[in-house]
């Protein structure tokens, strides 16, 4: 996975997909049409994107070596 991929997802996971249900969560409050399955979807999709994330983050950073005991 890119950088600008990686950085986009994360973008998304974590400003993008939690402005987009709180906006939908107006929409249960005022009676729109099916903003519960709105909210249901968004909070679905930034988990996936959110694991996504994850995944590529530690693929990307190699382990750290244990530090040597110096005495």
């Amino acid at each position: 996975m890119s950088n600008k991929t990686y950085d986009t997802l994360k973008v998304v996971a974590l400003i993008l997909t939690p402005i987009l249900a709180f906006a939908a969560s107006l929409v249960n409050i005022w009676g729109i049409p099916y903003g519960e399955q709105i909210v249901a979807t968004l909070t679905a999709l930034d988990t996936l994107i959110g694991a996504i994330v994850v995944v590529a983050n530690k693929a990307y950073k190699p382990p750290e070596e244990p530090e040597e005991k110096t005495e």
